[in-house]
């Protein structure tokens, strides 16, 4: 059996973000599930010295809460981050975790990528709608910040980034939406969050 990452980043459990969490938990059968919630596990998003990065040393030993983390990366196949979209971006203690975990010298800055290997799936929700986002292209701006800045960067080329849009508005459509996300990646479905018919699909969340 393969393992799975679930990383979920919202203050509140009855958050609408936490419930598609529960959800996508239930699709990834096939599965074990390793559920990270950045808050109920009090991570803290502060980077301090311990974990700043030694451009001198990528074999810098991090500190105990980050190594720990780190270990669960290794031990995944399949990463799947559930975020709330706040102003356009990462929540902070998200934007936290990745500043202090993928860090140098294990995320990136090796000759083979110690995480080449795994399939990650981004999944944000939005609180405006579709064509808000397209107008300006913030949609573009996180999906590339998300796959190239820091999946790609990191050596993941199997990467999907899905958002959910219109939350605000509709939640109980929102959560339709994120099953039907789910459903299609599931099943595999293209990278960028839109629909292309012609296009074979990758693997989606499906076990290798």
């Amino acid at each position: 059996m393969e393992n799975a990452l679930l990383v979920v980043a919202h203050p509140r459990r009855d958050s609408l973000t936490a419930e598609v969490a529960g959800r996508t938990s239930q699709r990834l059968t096939g599965y074990d599930v390793d559920v990270l919630d950045l808050y109920a596990e009090g991570f803290d998003p502060r980077l301090t010295p311990p974990d700043e990065p030694d451009w001198t040393d990528r074999d810098k030993v991090y500190s105990a809460e980050v190594r720990e983390h780190m270990r669960r990366i290794d031990a995944a196949d399949l990463i799947v981050v559930v975020f709330p979209v706040w102003w356009y971006g990462l929540p902070a203690i998200l934007k936290g975790w990745i500043d202090r975990v993928w860090n140098y010298g294990f995320a990136y800055g090796r000759s083979k990528a110690r995480l080449g290997e795994k399939r990650m799936l981004w999944l944000g929700l939005a609180g405006e709608s579709q064509e808000s986002y397209a107008e300006h292209g913030l949609n573009d701006m996180l999906s590339r910040q998300l796959q190239i800045g820091i999946s790609n960067y990191c050596g993941i080329e199997d990467v999907s980034v899905r958002f959910i849009y219109g939350t605000v508005e509709n939640g109980s459509a929102a959560l339709a939406a994120a099953d039907n996300a789910l459903a299609e990646l599931t099943r595999g479905a293209p990278r960028d969050g839109h629909e292309q018919p012609g296009r074979t699909p990758d693997h989606g969340l499906a076990p290798q």
